[in-house]
């Protein structure tokens, strides 16, 4: 078994990030890789979890690095010396038209759907961070274009690939608690709670804050910001949930078979306009389906706790994941799980291994285009996930109680409903 934080540092070492002018080390899948096969590969956002993206590409064609700071283009360029620099992505894109084979996208959220459609649209492959997009309008979006251009894609929940996900999902799926009734998912972590910005500031010479705004409306620049406040604030971001629920609501996704919620409700301190908050409740109710019966998932942020946990006396993770069924628990987090009451499980024969490992979040998807596979954590199944997570964001925000319509794109609160999508600044469309 391995830590929580054992897995995190084997993920954000396992690539030397682009920030200092650090050197990527090859993944290992790619040294033994035929040089003729390479793709043309275009890099948007490639410093911190930007720059773990490149160095698992790395044994591809790295034609062109795109940034809004010019001191981390300039770190690309010193490791990847073929490689044309861009500022703006869209130039990147008018520039290589037809001639790029796959693009990774880490940029804040905002951005996301913005850069991704642009690609598809061109019948580029795309692998981009989580979650999907900033809203529900550009999520859904994304899911259809994806699919109207046959792409591939993949989003990043590199747990996903990881084998104590899998075992948790063949030990979920062969009924060894019996049927699910609820789900709790927590995470200690807290973006948010912040103070509004004020003030006036210089931009940073090497930051082009007009092309980092992108399509959100334009606002003077403030360090708050740069590098990775911004996930703090409802114009980029959507908080805690935004960050690591992707992560972490995989798991039941998967090993149930989710798809969209009927009703979504959520609580939490009193709602600042402008920066997301900590310590939020958000229940989401499942409908019966043939995988599992009807269901409610619950989520946790920074100090709140399922209650569970304390009933049960199980241990007190800093995240985790609670499947409770009608024959026992199993609680997991990235790299451990445990069967519960463990009396009750310690003579019990596991189920065959029934999912293969895999060969990398991102070698899967480049394999995928390669030889015109499949991905796991394709923009339709990680595209629900992002909508199931956005749409607490907004019952929170809004207060109320929603029941949710996935084929109309609607709640049943107008107030809800205006925040489903937003109009990208003009220039910005996508």
């Amino acid at each position: 078994m391995i830590s929580d934080k054992l897995t995190r540092r084997t993920f954000l070492t396992s690539a030397t990030l682009l920030a200092g002018g650090a050197a990527f080390p090859a993944p290992a899948f790619l040294h033994a890789q035929n040089i003729n096969s390479k793709l043309n590969v275009g890099c948007i956002g490639i410093s911190g979890q930007g720059g773990y993206s490149v160095g698992n590409v790395r044994g591809e064609n790295i034609v062109a690095l795109c940034d809004v700071d010019q001191r981390h283009l300039n770190n690309g360029v010193a490791t990847f010396p073929q490689a044309e620099c861009f500022v703006d992505f869209r130039k990147m894109f008018d520039k290589f038209d037809g001639k790029l084979d796959a693009v990774t996208i880490a940029t804040p959220d905002h951005i996301h759907a913005a850069a991704s459609i642009n690609a598809m649209k061109r019948g580029i492959n795309c692998y981009t961070e989580k979650p999907l997009a900033h809203d529900l309008g550009e999520t859904r979006k994304m899911i259809e274009v994806a699919k109207d251009k046959k792409v591939k894609t993949q989003m990043g929940i590199q747990m996903h690939a990881q084998q104590n996900y899998h075992r948790v999902v063949e030990l979920i799926q062969a009924g060894a608690i019996g049927k699910v009734k609820e789900v709790h998912v927590w995470v200690d972590k807290a973006w948010g709670n912040r103070p509004i910005p004020k003030g006036t500031f210089e931009v940073p010479k090497t930051l082009d804050w007009d092309v980092w705004l992108g399509p959100a409306a334009f606002r003077p620049y403030n360090p708050c910001y740069v590098p990775g406040g911004w996930r703090s604030y409802w114009a980029f971001g959507t908080g805690t949930l935004g960050d690591m629920a992707c992560h972490y609501l995989d798991l039941p996704f998967w090993a149930l078979g989710l798809r969209e919620p009927t009703t979504i409700e959520a609580s939490g301190p009193p709602v600042n306009p402008e920066c997301c908050s900590i310590g939020l409740t958000v229940k989401y109710q499942f409908p019966k389906t043939d995988k599992h019966e009807a269901l409610m998932l619950t989520w946790y942020d920074h100090n709140v706790r399922p209650p569970v946990i304390k009933e049960q006396g199980l241990p007190n993770w800093s995240a985790g994941v609670i499947f409770v069924g009608s024959d026992g628990l199993l609680l997991a987090d990235y790299g451990k799980h445990i069967l519960y009451p463990e009396t009750k499980f310690q003579d019990y024969k596991r189920p065959d291994k029934s999912i293969p490992p895999s060969p990398g979040h991102h070698a899967e998807w480049l394999n995928a285009i390669k030889n015109n596979g499949t991905t796991s954590c394709n923009f339709d199944y990680s595209g629900k996930i992002t909508e199931t997570i956005l749409l607490g964001v907004i019952a929170y925000r809004t207060g109320k109680k929603l029941t949710w319509n996935p084929v109309a794109l609607k709640t049943d609160v107008a107030e809800a409903n205006a925040l489903l999508t937003t109009i990208p600044r003009k220039g910005w469309e996508f």
